[in-house]
Protein backbone atom coordinates (compact mmCIF):
# COMPACT_ATOMS: atom_id res chain seq x y z
CA UNK A 1 0.00 0.00 0.00
CA UNK A 2 2.98 2.20 0.87
CA UNK A 3 4.05 1.25 -2.72
CA UNK A 4 1.23 2.60 -4.47
CA UNK A 5 2.03 5.71 -6.51
CA UNK A 6 -0.67 7.86 -5.18
CA UNK A 7 -1.55 6.89 -1.77
CA UNK A 8 1.98 7.21 -0.30
CA UNK A 9 2.18 10.98 -1.88
CA UNK A 10 -1.24 12.10 -0.33
CA UNK A 11 -0.12 10.45 3.25
CA UNK A 12 3.18 12.38 3.19
CA UNK A 13 1.13 15.86 2.18
CA UNK A 14 -1.29 15.18 4.96
CA UNK A 15 1.36 14.84 7.29
CA UNK A 16 3.39 17.82 5.99
CA UNK A 17 0.83 19.91 6.08
CA UNK A 18 -0.75 18.63 9.91
CA UNK A 19 2.85 19.76 10.95
CA UNK A 20 2.80 23.06 9.20
CA UNK A 21 -0.54 23.40 11.35
CA UNK A 22 1.26 22.98 15.09
CA UNK A 23 4.05 24.63 13.84
CA UNK A 24 2.43 28.02 12.71
CA UNK A 25 0.19 27.72 15.93
CA UNK A 26 2.81 27.63 17.96
CA UNK A 27 5.47 29.90 16.40
CA UNK A 28 3.27 32.46 15.01
CA UNK A 29 5.31 33.46 12.02
CA UNK A 30 3.67 35.64 10.06
CA UNK A 31 3.36 37.66 13.30
CA UNK A 32 7.08 37.38 14.05
CA UNK A 33 8.08 38.45 10.19
CA UNK A 34 5.67 41.25 10.78
CA UNK A 35 7.73 42.58 13.70
CA UNK A 36 10.67 41.89 11.87
CA UNK A 37 9.33 44.58 9.26
CA UNK A 38 8.51 47.08 11.52
CA UNK A 39 11.87 47.36 13.47
CA UNK A 40 10.30 45.12 16.75
CA UNK A 41 12.92 42.62 17.54
CA UNK A 42 11.72 39.09 18.68
CA UNK A 43 12.74 35.87 18.52
CA UNK A 44 10.38 32.96 17.13
CA UNK A 45 11.39 30.98 20.62
CA UNK A 46 10.12 33.82 22.68
CA UNK A 47 6.67 33.85 20.82
CA UNK A 48 6.54 30.15 21.39
CA UNK A 49 7.07 30.47 24.93
CA UNK A 50 4.37 33.17 24.79
CA UNK A 51 2.37 30.05 23.74
CA UNK A 52 3.73 28.31 26.56
CA UNK A 53 3.09 30.56 29.17
CA UNK A 54 -1.19 31.61 27.53
CA UNK A 55 0.42 34.92 26.43
CA UNK A 56 -1.71 35.71 22.47
CA UNK A 57 1.14 37.01 20.58
CA UNK A 58 -1.67 38.67 18.54
CA UNK A 59 -1.84 40.74 21.86
CA UNK A 60 1.82 41.19 22.43
CA UNK A 61 3.35 41.81 19.16
CA UNK A 62 0.69 44.30 17.50
CA UNK A 63 1.05 46.65 20.79
CA UNK A 64 4.92 46.22 20.35
CA UNK A 65 4.91 47.64 17.01
CA UNK A 66 2.07 50.94 17.89
CA UNK A 67 4.34 51.29 20.64
CA UNK A 68 7.87 51.25 18.88
CA UNK A 69 6.61 53.19 15.70
CA UNK A 70 4.88 56.03 17.74
CA UNK A 71 8.84 56.13 19.55
CA UNK A 72 7.62 54.77 22.75
CA UNK A 73 11.48 52.56 23.54
CA UNK A 74 10.73 52.40 27.00
CA UNK A 75 7.93 49.58 26.67
CA UNK A 76 9.70 45.54 26.47
CA UNK A 77 7.88 42.92 26.13
CA UNK A 78 8.36 41.37 29.49
CA UNK A 79 6.12 44.57 31.15
CA UNK A 80 3.69 44.02 28.47
CA UNK A 81 3.33 40.04 29.51
CA UNK A 82 3.27 41.16 32.74
CA UNK A 83 0.90 43.43 32.11
CA UNK A 84 -1.04 40.95 30.43
CA UNK A 85 -1.03 38.12 33.25
CA UNK A 86 -2.22 40.51 35.82
CA UNK A 87 -5.42 40.82 34.22
CA UNK A 88 -4.44 44.21 32.70
CA UNK A 89 -5.62 45.35 28.63
CA UNK A 90 -2.36 45.67 26.94
CA UNK A 91 -3.57 46.91 23.79
CA UNK A 92 -5.60 50.03 25.81
CA UNK A 93 -2.44 50.81 28.23
CA UNK A 94 -0.74 51.15 24.76
CA UNK A 95 -3.33 53.63 22.94
CA UNK A 96 -3.25 55.22 25.92
CA UNK A 97 0.74 55.89 26.40
CA UNK A 98 0.84 56.73 22.58
CA UNK A 99 -1.87 59.86 23.15
CA UNK A 100 -0.49 60.86 25.75
CA UNK A 101 2.74 61.00 24.12
CA UNK A 102 1.51 62.83 21.31
CA UNK A 103 -0.49 65.06 23.70
CA UNK A 104 2.55 65.64 25.59
CA UNK A 105 0.63 64.73 28.45
CA UNK A 106 3.70 63.38 31.34
CA UNK A 107 2.00 59.31 31.62
CA UNK A 108 4.60 56.94 32.67
CA UNK A 109 4.25 53.27 31.71
CA UNK A 110 4.03 52.41 35.63
CA UNK A 111 1.33 54.91 36.20
CA UNK A 112 -1.00 53.96 33.09
CA UNK A 113 -0.93 50.39 34.05
CA UNK A 114 -1.47 50.76 37.91
CA UNK A 115 -4.85 53.24 36.53
CA UNK A 116 -6.14 50.48 33.96
CA UNK A 117 -5.62 47.65 36.68
CA UNK A 118 -7.34 50.01 39.34
CA UNK A 119 -10.12 49.65 37.49
CA UNK A 120 -10.16 52.77 34.83
CA UNK A 121 -10.37 53.28 31.19
CA UNK A 122 -6.61 54.79 31.24
CA UNK A 123 -7.07 55.40 27.63
CA UNK A 124 -10.46 57.47 27.80
CA UNK A 125 -9.01 59.59 30.67
CA UNK A 126 -6.01 60.50 27.95
CA UNK A 127 -8.96 61.53 25.77
CA UNK A 128 -10.54 63.22 28.75
CA UNK A 129 -7.48 65.46 29.61
CA UNK A 130 -7.04 66.20 26.34
CA UNK A 131 -10.98 66.76 25.11
CA UNK A 132 -12.77 67.85 28.54
CA UNK A 133 -16.44 66.59 28.57
CA UNK A 134 -19.59 68.10 29.86
CA UNK A 135 -21.43 66.48 32.84
CA UNK A 136 -25.26 67.73 33.31
CA UNK A 137 -26.11 68.08 36.75
CA UNK A 138 -29.48 66.75 37.52
CA UNK A 139 -32.39 69.73 38.66
CA UNK A 140 -31.04 70.92 41.87
CA UNK A 141 -33.49 72.32 43.90
CA UNK A 142 -33.17 75.12 47.04
CA UNK A 143 -34.70 77.77 48.49
CA UNK A 144 -33.36 81.62 49.20
CA UNK A 145 -34.36 83.38 52.48
CA UNK A 146 -37.06 84.46 51.09
CA UNK A 147 -39.12 81.53 50.89
CA UNK A 148 -38.75 80.54 47.32
CA UNK A 149 -37.98 78.19 45.70
CA UNK A 150 -35.51 77.71 42.75
CA UNK A 151 -34.63 74.47 40.52
CA UNK A 152 -31.47 74.90 39.10
CA UNK A 153 -29.39 72.49 36.33
CA UNK A 154 -25.98 72.92 35.47
CA UNK A 155 -23.14 71.98 32.89
CA UNK A 156 -19.90 70.95 34.62
CA UNK A 157 -16.69 71.06 32.04
CA UNK A 158 -14.26 68.48 33.47
CA UNK A 159 -11.04 67.65 32.45
CA UNK A 160 -9.27 64.34 33.77
CA UNK A 161 -6.25 64.57 35.96
CA UNK A 162 -4.36 61.61 35.40
CA UNK A 163 -2.25 62.02 38.65
CA UNK A 164 -5.16 61.56 40.80
CA UNK A 165 -6.77 58.78 38.73
CA UNK A 166 -6.03 56.04 41.19
CA UNK A 167 -7.88 56.62 44.40
CA UNK A 168 -9.60 59.80 43.01
CA UNK A 169 -13.39 59.99 43.48
CA UNK A 170 -15.56 59.63 40.61
CA UNK A 171 -18.07 61.80 38.73
CA UNK A 172 -20.88 61.23 41.08
CA UNK A 173 -18.71 62.90 44.04
CA UNK A 174 -18.32 65.84 41.36
CA UNK A 175 -21.90 66.05 41.01
CA UNK A 176 -22.91 65.73 44.27
CA UNK A 177 -20.66 68.64 45.56
CA UNK A 178 -21.49 70.96 42.61
CA UNK A 179 -25.69 70.55 43.80
CA UNK A 180 -24.25 71.20 47.75
CA UNK A 181 -22.40 74.60 46.42
CA UNK A 182 -25.19 75.30 44.07
CA UNK A 183 -27.68 74.80 47.39
CA UNK A 184 -25.15 77.11 49.52
CA UNK A 185 -24.81 79.71 47.36
CA UNK A 186 -28.91 79.86 46.20
CA UNK A 187 -29.45 80.00 50.27
CA UNK A 188 -27.06 82.82 51.24
CA UNK A 189 -29.64 84.69 48.65
CA UNK A 190 -31.33 87.44 50.08
CA UNK A 191 -34.22 86.82 47.41
CA UNK A 192 -34.95 84.91 44.57
CA UNK A 193 -34.89 87.57 42.41
CA UNK A 194 -31.12 88.24 43.23
CA UNK A 195 -30.49 85.16 41.63
CA UNK A 196 -32.22 85.46 38.58
CA UNK A 197 -30.44 88.70 38.01
CA UNK A 198 -27.18 86.90 38.28
CA UNK A 199 -27.29 83.70 38.11
CA UNK A 200 -23.14 83.36 37.06
CA UNK A 201 -22.91 84.51 41.12
CA UNK A 202 -23.71 80.69 41.81
CA UNK A 203 -20.90 79.18 39.36
CA UNK A 204 -18.39 81.93 40.99
CA UNK A 205 -19.09 80.94 44.54
CA UNK A 206 -19.29 77.39 43.39
CA UNK A 207 -15.61 76.91 41.71
CA UNK A 208 -14.26 79.03 44.57
CA UNK A 209 -15.16 76.16 46.88
CA UNK A 210 -12.19 74.17 45.22
CA UNK A 211 -14.65 71.35 44.56
CA UNK A 212 -12.46 68.96 42.44
CA UNK A 213 -9.88 68.35 45.26
CA UNK A 214 -9.61 64.60 45.99
CA UNK A 215 -11.44 63.97 42.36
CA UNK A 216 -10.27 62.46 39.63
CA UNK A 217 -11.19 65.60 37.52
CA UNK A 218 -10.40 69.02 37.40
CA UNK A 219 -13.29 71.17 36.92
CA UNK A 220 -12.48 73.63 34.32
CA UNK A 221 -15.96 75.76 34.35
CA UNK A 222 -19.51 75.61 36.05
CA UNK A 223 -22.22 76.83 33.73
CA UNK A 224 -25.84 77.31 34.72
CA UNK A 225 -27.85 76.31 32.10
CA UNK A 226 -31.61 76.80 33.75
CA UNK A 227 -33.15 78.33 36.65
CA UNK A 228 -36.94 77.63 37.40
CA UNK A 229 -39.30 79.38 40.33
CA UNK A 230 -40.37 76.35 41.91
CA UNK A 231 -42.95 76.52 44.93
CA UNK A 232 -43.12 79.50 47.67
CA UNK A 233 -41.46 77.08 50.77
CA UNK A 234 -41.89 79.99 53.34
CA UNK A 235 -45.74 80.56 52.65
CA UNK A 236 -46.43 77.16 52.64
CA UNK A 237 -44.41 76.52 56.01
CA UNK A 238 -45.97 79.63 57.58
CA UNK A 239 -49.61 77.88 56.74
CA UNK A 240 -48.25 74.58 57.92
CA UNK A 241 -47.12 75.91 61.16
CA UNK A 242 -50.51 78.26 61.59
CA UNK A 243 -52.54 74.78 61.37
CA UNK A 244 -50.27 73.00 63.93
CA UNK A 245 -50.52 75.86 66.23
CA UNK A 246 -54.64 76.09 65.18
CA UNK A 247 -54.30 72.26 66.21
CA UNK A 248 -53.00 72.32 69.50
CA UNK A 249 -55.02 75.23 70.33
CA UNK A 250 -58.11 72.96 70.10
CA UNK A 251 -56.70 70.53 71.10
CA UNK A 252 -55.79 72.48 74.49
CA UNK A 253 -59.46 74.31 74.37
CA UNK A 254 -60.76 70.60 74.02
CA UNK A 255 -58.78 69.29 77.24
CA UNK A 256 -60.01 72.43 78.90
CA UNK A 257 -64.20 71.82 78.19
CA UNK A 258 -63.40 68.37 79.16
CA UNK A 259 -61.95 69.20 82.49
CA UNK A 260 -64.90 71.67 82.83
CA UNK A 261 -67.25 69.28 82.60
CA UNK A 262 -65.45 66.88 84.71
CA UNK A 263 -65.88 69.79 87.22
CA UNK A 264 -69.45 70.10 86.69
CA UNK A 265 -70.00 66.70 86.94
CA UNK A 266 -67.80 66.47 90.40
CA UNK A 267 -69.94 69.65 91.46
CA UNK A 268 -73.24 67.74 90.66
CA UNK A 269 -72.19 64.74 92.50
CA UNK A 270 -71.26 66.60 95.73
CA UNK A 271 -74.44 68.50 95.47
CA UNK A 272 -76.52 65.06 95.10
CA UNK A 273 -74.36 63.97 98.11
CA UNK A 274 -75.28 67.16 100.10
CA UNK A 275 -78.66 66.97 99.06
CA UNK A 276 -79.19 63.16 100.32
CA UNK A 277 -77.38 63.97 103.36
CA UNK A 278 -79.73 66.83 103.48
CA UNK A 279 -82.72 64.69 103.08
CA UNK A 280 -81.39 62.18 105.63
CA UNK A 281 -81.09 64.46 108.19
CA UNK A 282 -84.82 66.08 107.71
CA UNK A 283 -86.04 62.52 108.12
CA UNK A 284 -84.41 62.17 111.81
CA UNK A 285 -85.72 65.64 112.70
CA UNK A 286 -89.65 64.46 113.76
CA UNK A 287 -87.65 61.54 115.45
CA UNK A 288 -85.98 64.32 117.32
CA UNK A 289 -89.18 66.32 117.88
CA UNK A 290 -91.14 63.17 119.33
CA UNK A 291 -87.96 62.38 121.44
CA UNK A 292 -88.00 66.16 122.55
CA UNK A 293 -91.73 65.87 123.20
CA UNK A 294 -91.33 62.70 125.19
CA UNK A 295 -88.67 63.59 127.60
CA UNK A 296 -90.17 67.48 128.17
CA UNK A 297 -87.51 69.42 126.71
CA UNK A 298 -90.22 70.67 124.68
CA UNK A 299 -93.73 72.28 125.22
CA UNK A 300 -97.07 71.99 123.21
CA UNK A 301 -96.63 75.64 122.50
CA UNK A 302 -93.20 75.37 121.10
CA UNK A 303 -94.56 72.99 118.75
CA UNK A 304 -97.10 74.62 117.93
CA UNK A 305 -95.14 77.69 116.98
CA UNK A 306 -92.67 75.50 114.45
CA UNK A 307 -95.22 74.36 112.92
CA UNK A 308 -96.32 78.08 112.17
CA UNK A 309 -93.02 78.85 111.48
CA UNK A 310 -92.77 76.23 108.84
CA UNK A 311 -96.22 76.79 107.19
CA UNK A 312 -95.13 80.78 106.69
CA UNK A 313 -92.07 79.71 105.04
CA UNK A 314 -93.52 77.07 103.02
CA UNK A 315 -96.18 80.25 102.07
CA UNK A 316 -93.21 82.97 101.06
CA UNK A 317 -91.72 80.00 99.38
CA UNK A 318 -94.80 79.80 96.63
CA UNK A 319 -95.37 83.87 96.88
CA UNK A 320 -91.56 84.08 95.34
CA UNK A 321 -92.05 81.37 92.79
CA UNK A 322 -95.07 82.82 91.20
CA UNK A 323 -94.59 85.16 87.93
CA UNK A 324 -95.99 88.98 87.60
CA UNK A 325 -98.68 87.43 85.31
CA UNK A 326 -99.56 84.82 88.50
CA UNK A 327 -99.64 87.67 90.77
CA UNK A 328 -101.84 89.67 88.43
CA UNK A 329 -104.24 87.00 88.64
CA UNK A 330 -104.18 86.10 92.43
CA UNK A 331 -105.06 90.01 93.12
CA UNK A 332 -107.55 89.88 90.67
Amino acid sequence: MWTDPIIFPAFIAVVVIICLAIFFHFVPFFLWLSAKVSGVHISLIQLFLMRIRNVPPSVIVPSLIEAHKAGLKTISRDNLEAHYMTGGHVQRVVHALVSASKADIDLSFEKATAIDLAGRDVFEAVQTSVNPKVIDTPPVAAVAKNGIQLITKARVTVRANIQQLVGGAGEDTILARVGEGIVSSIGSAESHEQVLENPDSISKLVLRKGLDAGTAFEILSIDIADIDVGKNIGATLQMDQANADKNIAQAKAEERRAMAIAAEQEMKAKAQEARAEVIQAEAEVPKALAQALREGHMGFMDYYRLENLKGDTAMRENIGNLTKNDIKDTLK
